[in-house]
């Protein structure tokens, strides 16, 4: 057995036994998707609903990161199902490893946690180099944090509104490009907010991404004239390879930036 398979720990602490040799993956995270996709796509067998970065993605899909068939998973037969702490559900990593299958969950609550995430899902879970789109979203995230200039509330759905909140990866990302949380303090990390507090809470801008609420021009904007900003919640909230332009996208659809 000790030639055929290793033991690794994933963020959690927990063992996983993994094949020697990783051929077979199924991913319940769109941003791990993508990272493995952009890096060993023929590993990739199944993935959600809500993978949809690359577009092209050609694998079998099995429902949702909610609610995933996991009967349909377990006839993949794959050697490791990649999860998240927060976007997936533990009944479904107790019930993926109660029918014996390896199961690797990342926990990521900032930008160098999701950094050493990545590293470590591809080194130690799939037994593969850190890629060389990993390395530079490194280097031009890490390091130190500038003084922010705005202050901004970061909204995830309306009726109820509600927002970004403390330890999370959003929060983090936008202190990176100088831009401060107003609820960065708040007890919730996405807590239900009345639209008045948002409107009175002194943001310089009210931050409107494409999820997982599909703000858009004619939804959103409207209850925030002159300090709404539209911008890719893929930039602003996914882990994978947008994180390489993640700073430069974020900093013109803030208008931080002149547009090129």
């Amino acid at each position: 057995m000790a030639d055929t398979v290793r033991i690794e720990r994933d963020d959690m602490s927990l063992e996983v036994t993994l094949p020697r040799k990783v051929r077979r993956v199924v991913s319940l995270v769109p941003s791990i998707t993508e990272a493995v996709a952009a890096t060993a796509p023929d590993l990739l067998i199944g993935a959600t609903t809500w993978c949809t970065h690359p577009p092209d993605l050609d694998v079998e899909r099995v429902r949702g990161t909610k609610n995933p068939d996991v009967r349909r998973i377990v006839e993949l037969a794959p050697d490791v199902v990649l999860l998240n702490k927060e976007e997936n559900r533990e009944l479904d990593h107790q019930r993926l490893r109660k029918a014996g299958i390896a199961v690797w969950v990342t926990v990521i609550e900032d930008v160098d946690s999701a950094l050493r995430s990545l590293a470590r899902l591809f080194t130690a879970a799939l037994d593969l180099p850190v890629p060389p789109w990993l390395t530079t979203a490194t280097e031009r995230l890490g390091g130190g944090v500038p003084e922010p200039v705005a202050r901004a509330v970061v909204c995830v759905w309306r009726d109820p509104w509600m927002v970004v909140g403390s330890n999370n990866f959003a929060t983090d990302l936008l202190r990176r490009i100088g831009v401060e949380n107003v609820y960065a303090n708040h007890d919730g990390r996405y807590p239900q907010m009345p639209l008045e507090d948002i409107k009175t809470s002194g943001a310089d801008l009210v931050v409107l991404p494409d999820e997982p609420y599909e703000f858009t021009t004619e939804d959103g904007p409207e209850e925030f004239p002159g300090r709404a900003r539209l911008v890719s919640g893929r930039s602003l909230t996914w882990y994978g390879p947008s994180l390489v332009d993640a700073r430069d996208t974020l900093s013109r659809q803030l208008g931080l930036v002149p547009e090129a």
